[in-house]
C-alpha cells in the first residue's frame, strides 16, 4: 500500500528536503529542519500524491489515508502531551497548504484547529488568559467559516469591527474577553444563518474538513489563475502540512513574524525579518498593524 504521510519534528522526520515533488517545500524544508535539529513544532505532512488521488477518486481520500492521518495525529498527541479536542488539556493544529514550488496567497490555511465549546475552556485554564482562548477561538470560526464552509471573511470581519466601535477600542488587542468571548457566539450563529448547519464541535471532523478544504484550494480559481501565468501544471497538486500550534497571541511576551536570510525586496544577503507582538501569523499580511523591523 502506498505512503501518504510523513512526519516531521522532535528529533526525528521521515523526509528530506530533496523531496520537494512529494512533500511539497515546505513539508520538505520542516522535515530538513527537523533533520538538522532545530526545533520545529512537529507535525506530519499529506503528500502531493495524496491529493492528485484525492481528484482522480472525484474528492474521495485513497485507501489507506484516513488511517494514516488518525495513525500520525496519535503519534503527535503523544509527543506534544495533548489530545486534540481534550476539554482540559487540548491540542491544536494549524493545517496549512505545501505545493512543490512557491504559490503565495493562491491557497489557503487554518489555525487553532481543535477548538470547541469545551476545548476553549481548557485552553483557557492551562494558559492563565481567557482572552487568548476566546482570540484563538474567533480567529478558528473565522477561518473555518471562510476557507473549509466557504463564507464570506468580510461578514466575519464586519462583525469584528462593529464589536471594537462597541467597546471603543482601535486595536483586536484591545477587546475585552466578555467581548471576544460574545463574538465566537456570533460567528456561531453566522455560520448556522449561512449554512443551515451547527459550527462542527467535533474536532476530528474540522480536521478532515480542513484537509479537503486546503486539497480543494489548489483548483480555486485564483490558484489556477496563477499557475496559467507562471506555467505550473495543472496535476502536481499540493501536499498539506498538519502541525502544532505555537502561540503569537498569548500577550505581549508571544509574538509572530517572518524572516529571510536576504532582504526580499532587494535581495541583498542580510538576515530581515519583521514581527508583531501578541498576533497570530494572519496578523503580519492583513495590514492592519504595522509590524516591528
Amino acid at each position: 500500500m502506498a505512503k501518504y504521510t510523513y512526519s516531521f519534528g522532535k528529533g526525528r522526520t521521515d523526509g528530506r528536503a530533496d523531496m520537494k515533488n512529494l512533500l511539497g517545500g515546505k513539508g520538505a524544508n520542516l522535515a530538513e529542519m527537523s533533520g538538522l535539529g532545530l526545533p520545529v513544532p512537529p507535525g506530519f505532512t499529506i503528500s502531493t500524491e495524496a491529493c492528485v488521488r484525492y481528484f482522480q477518486r472525484d474528492g474521495e481520500y485513497p485507501e489507506g489515508l484516513w488511517e494514516e492521518i488518525i495513525k500520525r495525529l496519535s503519534g503527535l498527541e503523544r509527543v506534544m502531551g495533548a489530545k486534540l479536542g481534550d476539554p482540559e488539556n487540548p491540542l491544536l493544529v494549524s493545517v496549512r497548504s505545501g505545493a512543490r514550488v512557491s504559490m503565495p496567497g493562491m491557497m489557503d490555511t487554518v489555525l487553532n484547529l481543535g477548538l470547541n465549546d469545551d476545548s476553549v475552556r481548557g485552553l483557557a485554564a492551562r494558559s492563565g488568559s481567557g482572552r487568548f482562548a476566546y482570540d484563538s477561538y474567533r480567529r478558528f470560526l473565522t477561518m473555518f467559516g471562510d476557507v473549509v464552509l466557504g463564507l464570506e471573511f468580510r461578514d466575519f470581519e464586519g462583525r469584528l469591527v462593529a464589536l471594537k466601535d462597541r467597546e471603543g477600542v482601535r486595536l483586536d488587542t484591545e477587546i475585552s474577553v466578555d467581548g471576544l468571548r460574545s463574538l465566537a457566539e456570533e460567528f456561531k450563529a453566522l455560520i448556522h444563518e449561512r449554512t443551515e448547519r451547527d459550527f462542527s464541535q467535533v474536532p476530528i471532523d474540522q480536521l478532515k474538513l480542513a484537509i479537503n478544504a486546503v486539497f480543494d484550494s489548489w483548483n480555486s480559481e485564483r490558484a489556477r489563475t496563477y499557475r496559467r501565468i507562471n506555467r505550473i501544471p495543472d496535476d502536481w497538486g499540493t501536499a498539506v502540512n498538519v502541525q502544532a500550534m505555537v502561540f503569537g497571541n498569548l500577550g505581549e511576551a508571544s509574538a509572530t513574524g517572518v524572516a529571510f536570510t536576504r532582504d526580499p525586496s532587494t535581495g541583498e544577503q542580510k538576515f530581515y525579518g519583521e514581527f508583531l507582538v501578541n498576533a497570530q501569523g494572519e496578523d503580519v499580511v492583513a495590514g492592519i498593524r504595522t509590524p516591528e523591523p
